[in-house]
């Protein structure tokens, strides 16, 4: 089945140094994007990620520090990767845990604003665990009766991605081919930010989801504690965390200047 879409989506995936979205960073970018005629374009990129890349990350993906060297650094390469997913739906395997919190900061630290607010977000892996609960490689035997040769390297899985939800979509009567649907269905709980620190509550009210404060909303603890402000803001959290805590504390001021 082909996918019905109103605006081009993405499908991406990232080879990286590590899992710690805040602290780790790209080594290799694959994008395939896919248009609502049903057009096709695909790129790929490795990136220098200037700081070393573990060895037991390196068994994974296989991509070494050798390799990369001479390759761009992200904030050379982001304008081409921003101008070929902005305004694009994005789709991914545990991209909406993963892929793209960690795009997002690398993006911030390239001063690129990027903001998801109005696409959607389709994370196949979420579609896969709610109906069958298996890994990529599993998935993709499982949907379109073939073996994933190349898995972990950023282009063979961004395909296999794209052929996943389009088997997905063949295989259950019940999924809808439209991009928002999907985005929710593929949705876990609903965050402020894309890393799980901020989340909302049942009156959609930003709450935060860790720590001494959890469950606390976030506009009362910045009032009555404005030193967790400042903490959170010179600790090791994502910058996107850091960028959506600040645009609350400034609509709360806003709202009391009016």
């Amino acid at each position: 089945m082909e996918l019905k879409l109103s605006k081009p989506i993405c499908f991406f995936d990232l080879e990286t140094t590590g899992t710690n979205v805040a602290k780790d960073r790209i080594v290799e970018i694959s994008i395939l994007k896919v248009f609502p005629n049903g057009n096709k374009e695909s790129k790929t990129w490795l990136v220098n990620p200037e700081m070393e890349i573990p060895a037991e990350v390196i068994a994974i993906h296989g991509i070494t520090n050798e390799k990369v060297a001479n390759e761009p650094t992200f904030n050379q390469l982001a304008p081409k990767i921003y101008e070929m997913i902005k305004n694009c739906d994005l789709g991914g395997y545990n991209s909406n845990r993963f892929d793209i919190p960690l795009l997002a900061e690398e993006m911030l630290r390239a001063d690129i604003d990027f903001d998801m607010k109005n696409l959607a977000s389709v994370d196949v892996q979420t579609i896969f665990h709610k109906m069958e609960q298996r890994t990529l490689t599993a998935a993709y035997k499982f949907y379109c009766q073939k073996d994933l040769e190349g898995a972990h390297g950023a282009e063979a899985d961004t395909n296999a991605t794209y052929e996943v939800l389009k088997s997905q979509l063949d295989k259950y009567e019940v999924l809808e081919n439209d991009m928002s649907w999907l985005s929710t269905f593929s949705s876990r709980r609903k965050y402020a930010d894309f890393a799980g620190f901020i989340a909302f509550d049942k009156q959609g009210r930003e709450v935060f989801s860790f720590g001494k404060y959890k469950g606390k909303l976030v506009e009362q603890v910045l009032e009555e504690e404005p030193g967790y402000f400042g903490w959170i803001q010179n600790a090791d959290f994502p910058l996107y965390t850091k960028k959506i805590l600040t645009g609350i504390k400034l609509r709360k001021l806003n709202t009391k200047l009016k």
